[in-house]
C-alpha cells in the first residue's frame, strides 16, 4: 500500500482532512481527522465506508450526539493510579468524560430507530453515575469546591461563615464609632489572610492593634485590632481545616478515578472514534455526499461528479468510466477546459473512499480500492534544483514507472509535455504501455495527436474529451467518453483578436494529415 506524502497534497487530500476537522465534535477527532490515511485493504474500507453512512442515518434520524468538550484523560488517570492528587480541572476533565459515555449511551438506546455497525463502539461506553454524579456534586468549577463535598466541609464553612460575621461586626463598631476620624476611610480590608481598617499613619498610636501594612505612599497603615485578634486567629485555623479537608477530598477523588482508570481510558477512546465517525457524517451531509459502491472488478464508474473543493455554485457535475473494457483513458481538449480537473477528482475521490468519506456524487457511483495512487500533475519546475518543466514531469515518471503494480492507480497531466513534440508523444505511449503492462489502471491528458490516435487503435484505451463550447470560448467541464477533443487554439486565437491572416497563416503550416484528423474529430 503506497499512499505518498506527494500524492496526498497534490491531489489536495489534506484539504478535505481539514474540512473534517472543522466537521469534528472533538478535540480528539479533530486530530484523528488531520492525520486520516486512506487503506488499500477492501474490508478495511468497507468498514469505514459502513461506519460513515450509519453515521449519517443516525444523524439524519435523531441529530448529533451530545459528546460535549472531551478531552484526553489518559495522563489524569496514569497519576492517579500513582496516587497523586488530581486538581480540580482534570476531574472535571473525567466528569465531563462520564458524562459524554452516559449521553451517547442514552442517545442510542432512547428511540433507536435501526441497528447500525456503530451499536458495537456505542455498547463499549462504560458510564459510571456515581464517581459522575460525585465529582459533579463536590467540583462547582475549577476553583470552587462544594459545601455538599463532605458533611466536615459543610461544617467548617458553617463556622468560617460565623467568624466572619463577628469579626465584621466587631470592625463596624470602629468604622461607625468614635475611631472613625483617625480612619483614612470607613472600611474593612485583608491584609496577609487577616481582617484590618485603614487608619491614619500620624493616627498610629491612637489604635491598639498590630500593623500588618503601609500603603505605598506611606499615608496609610492596615491595623488589625486587639479586639479582633483572637477571632482572626480563629479563622484562619478553620481556613487552614477548610484546605486540609479540601485536598482529603480530592484524594478520595482521585482514588476512586485511579479505580475506573481502565474503564475511563477506554471511554474516552470511544468517544472519540464516534466523534469521527460522526465527523465524517457530518462532511457527508455538508456535502451533499453518497457511499459509493465498492467495485468487485477493476473499475470506476463516478456519476455526476462534483469535486469537493470547487465552489458548490460553480461545479458541474460530470460522468467519470474508467474499466469494464479499457483499463486506460487518454483525455484531450483545450486549455482551462477541466482535464487536469478530471484527473483530480477521480485521484481524489479513490482517496476519499479508501479513508471511509462519502464522495460528492449520485448513489450509483462505484470505484474499486486501489493499493496505490501514483501521480504526475502540475507543472512542477525548480529553479533550486535546475529541473525544468520537463525534467520535474520525468521525475515524477520515472517513480511511477518504478512503483507501479497491478493494484495502482496512475494520473498523468500533459504526459510527454515539455519538449520536442514527437520524442515526447513517443515517451508519452512507451510510459503508457509500460504502466498498462503492469496491470495497473490509468487516465493521462494531453494535447499530441498522436496520442489520439493511440488511443483510437490500441484496444482497452479510450478517448475522452473536456467538452468547450467555442462560441462562448467557455468549457462547459462535461467529459465525453469514446471521443478524442480537439484542442480548438485557431478558434480559441481567432475569438480573442488574432487577425485572420495570421490563422490562415498558421493553418498553412499544420500538415494535411493533421487537418483531416481534426476534421473527423469535428
Amino acid at each position: 500500500m503506497s499512499f505518498s506524502e506527494k500524492t496526498l497534497t497534490t491531489l489536495e487530500f489534506d484539504k478535505i482532512c481539514a474540512m473534517l476537522a472543522d466537521c469534528a465534535p472533538t478535540e480528539g477527532a479533530k486530530a484523528m481527522a488531520l492525520r486520516l490515511m486512506p487503506s488499500g485493504d477492501t474490508v478495511e474500507v468497507l468498514r469505514r465506508l459502513h461506519r460513515t453512512t450509519d453515521a449519517r442515518r443516525l444523524c439524519d434520524a435523531k441529530g448529533m450526539p451530545p459528546f460535549g468538550t472531551v478531552k484526553d484523560v489518559s495522563a489524569a488517570c496514569e497519576r492517579a493510579t500513582k496516587g497523586a492528587m488530581l486538581s480540580t480541572r482534570e476531574l472535571l476533565e473525567i466528569g465531563r468524560v462520564l458524562r459524554s459515555a452516559r449521553g451517547l449511551v442514552d442517545y442510542l438506546q432512547n428511540n433507536k430507530p435501526f441497528d447500525t455497525s456503530l451499536d458495537e463502539m456505542f455498547g463499549r461506553l462504560l458510564p459510571n453515575r456515581f464517581l459522575e454524579e460525585r465529582i459533579t456534586r463536590s467540583i462547582l468549577s475549577e476553583d470552587m469546591i462544594a459545601d455538599e463535598a463532605s458533611r466536615e466541609l459543610a461544617e467548617i464553612r458553617r463556622k468560617i461563615r460565623e467568624a466572619n460575621s463577628r469579626i465584621k461586626e466587631t470592625l463596624q463598631h470602629y468604622i461607625n464609632g468614635s475611631y472613625s476620624k483617625i480612619l483614612q476611610e470607613n472600611l474593612v480590608t485583608v491584609r496577609n489572610g487577616r481582617y484590618v481598617i485603614p487608619v491614619r499613619a500620624e493616627c498610629k498610636n491612637e489604635m491598639k492593634g498590630l500593623i500588618h501594612d503601609t500603603s505605598s505612599s506611606g499615608a496609610t497603615i492596615f491595623v488589625e485590632p486587639m479586639a479582633i485578634v483572637d477571632a482572626n486567629n480563629e479563622l484562619r485555623m478553620l481556613q487552614s481545616r477548610e484546605e486540609h479537608e479540601i485536598e482529603k477530598i480530592l484524594f478520595s477523588l482521585s482514588a476512586d478515578v485511579s479505580a475506573a482508570s481502565e474503564s475511563l481510558r477506554l471511554n474516552y477512546l470511544n468517544i472519540t472514534e464516534l466523534a469521527f465517525c460522526f465527523a465524517c457524517a457530518e462532511l457527508s451531509s455538508r456535502m451533499k455526499a453518497c457511499e459509493p459502491v465498492i467495485s468487485g472488478t477493476r473499475s470506476l464508474e463516478l456519476c455526476r461528479a462534483r469535486h469537493p473543493l470547487i465552489d458548490p455554485k460553480k461545479v458541474v457535475p460530470t460522468n467519470i468510466k474508467l474499466g469494464d473494457g479499457y483499463d486506460t483513458l487518454i483525455i484531450t481538449g483545450p486549455n482551462t477546459g477541466g482535464k487536469t480537473v478530471t484527473l483530480k477528482t477521480i485521484g481524489l475521490f479513490a482517496l476519499m473512499t479508501q479513508s471511509g468519506l462519502h464522495i460528492p456524487a449520485d448513489p450509483e457511483s462505484s470505484i474499486c480500492v486501489f493499493e496505490k495512487v501514483l501521480v504526475d500533475l502540475g507543472d512542477e519546475q525548480s529553479i533550486e534544483q535546475s529541473l525544468s518543466t520537463f525534467s520535474s514531469h520525468m521525475v515524477n515518471i520515472v517513480r511511477v514507472t518504478n512503483e507501479v503494480d497491478a493494484r495502482s492507480l496512475c494520473l498523468f497531466d500533459e504526459l510527454g509535455a515539455g519538449t520536442d513534440p514527437v520524442e515526447g508523444a513517443a515517451l508519452a505511449v512507451a510510459v503508457i504501455e509500460t504502466v498498462r503492462a503492469a496491470g495497473a489502471m490509468c487516465a493521462a491528458t494531453t494535447h499530441y495527436t498522436e496520442l489520439k490516435t493511440y488511443a483510437l487503435d490500441t484496444p482497452g484505451v479510450q478517448n475522452a474529451s473536456c467538452e468547450f463550447d467555442v462560441s462562448t470560448l467557455r468549457p462547459t467541464y462535461r467529459l465525453m467518453i469514446g471521443t478524442p477533443g480537439k484542442s480548438n487554439a485557431f478558434a480559441i486565437s481567432e475569438k480573442l483578436g488574432l487577425s485572420p491572416e495570421i490563422i490562415a497563416l498558421a493553418k498553412q503550416n499544420v500538415s494535411r494529415d493533421h487537418q483531416r484528423f481534426e476534421e473527423i474529430i469535428e
